[in-house]
């Protein structure tokens, strides 16, 4: 899909512009041009892309959408990608996944291109359907809004995330299972590819806050700074949960020794207070008894008693025994 929306002074907003109609457009110094390419097919999005007269490099680099966040100067137009994460529903645990936004910045216009529907790209879009004095201060300002509403968006993942964290925390020591470290992995691997795009998006806003770009007005590069500090807060963040993920794996795996070596003990003390009967039953057991057994001058019942009194005093003896050596 390829939505349109210009602004021009003193002149109603128009949307839904023939692709025709963009080269026209774009000679109006006075307006502004923001098209977006929605889940466009490359064969349909190039001719108009190629329409705006951009090198075929950066056309090539928009259309792969496999890129890290850059930004490219090209004097007349900047060429910059950016990375999205949003969450996943369908799956259990829930996951992540990372889109990129392709953006051309020229003078009076806008090109965002990305594969799946954006929130951020939405909202901005409804907002300057309803006012038309959202776009009136240009289009590095008009960027500056879709870039803040994309970097906004991460703080509710920031805020899943952290609920997660607490609920594993509890799970770790009431009833920790298979399940508890697949939520583990999933936290730290969602982190991961987090924190490997937040990294170079910050160094983005910053040379967009700092560096001297012919279209970027030097009064709206204070908003990238912002923007930029945001990015650096959501770092901080997110080097804050990954501590956190990688305590609470740490701690599932003592609580998990913990029980294991409880359970090995338990076996071991069973084992140990046995062992001994095992040697009486075997021992008086034995074939080398039958031509003089030990108990041929007792009674039966004296004899049956007396073993049987042995086998349960053993284990006894054997428990008081480890016990005041601090074993049990």
């Amino acid at each position: 899909m390829i939505r349109s929306i210009f602004f021009s002074p003193g002149k109603p907003t128009r949307t839904d512009i023939l692709p025709e109609e963009f080269p026209r457009l774009i000679r109006d110094r006075r307006g502004l041009l923001w098209v977006d390419f929605v889940a466009e097919p490359p064969e349909t999005a190039m001719p108009v892309l190629q329409s705006f007269k951009f090198h075929h490099l950066a056309i090539d680099d928009a259309l792969q959408e496999t890129h890290a966040p850059k930004i490219d100067d090209w004097d007349d137009y900047l060429y910059i990608v950016l990375n999205y994460m949003h969450l996943v529903q369908s799956t259990d645990p829930w996951d992540t996944e990372i889109d990129e936004l392709d953006i051309f910045l020229g003078r009076n216009y806008v090109i965002t291109h990305h594969d799946n529907p954006l929130t951020s790209i939405d909202d901005t879009w409804n907002i300057c359907q309803r006012d038309p004095r959202y776009a009136k201060d240009g289009p590095d300002h008009l960027l500056y809004k879709i870039i803040d509403a994309t970097v906004m968006n991460y703080m509710p993942i920031i805020e899943k995330i952290d609920e997660e964290i607490d609920i594993i925390e509890d799970q770790v020591f009431d009833h920790p299972s298979s399940q508890t470290l697949a939520r583990l992995f999933t936290l730290k691997r969602a982190l991961l590819a987090m924190r490997r795009i937040l990294l170079p998006q910050r160094e983005v806003l910053n040379k967009m806050a700092r560096d001297d770009y012919q279209v970027i007005d030097q009064k709206d590069r204070i908003f990238y700074r912002d923007v930029y500090d945001h990015l650096v807060r959501l770092h901080d963040l997110n080097e804050s949960l990954r501590d956190l993920v990688s305590g609470a794996l740490d701690t599932y795996l003592s609580v998990i020794n913990n029980r294991m070596n409880e359970v090995m003990k338990t076996l071991t003390i069973i084992t140990t207070l046995f062992m001994p009967l095992t040697f009486v039953t075997g021992f008086f057991g034995m074939n080398f008894f039958a031509a003089n057994p030990p108990f041929e001058n007792w009674t039966l019942p004296a004899a049956f008693y007396g073993t049987l009194g042995l086998i349960l005093l053993t284990p006894v003896f054997m428990f008081f025994w480890m016990k005041r050596r601090t074993w049990v």
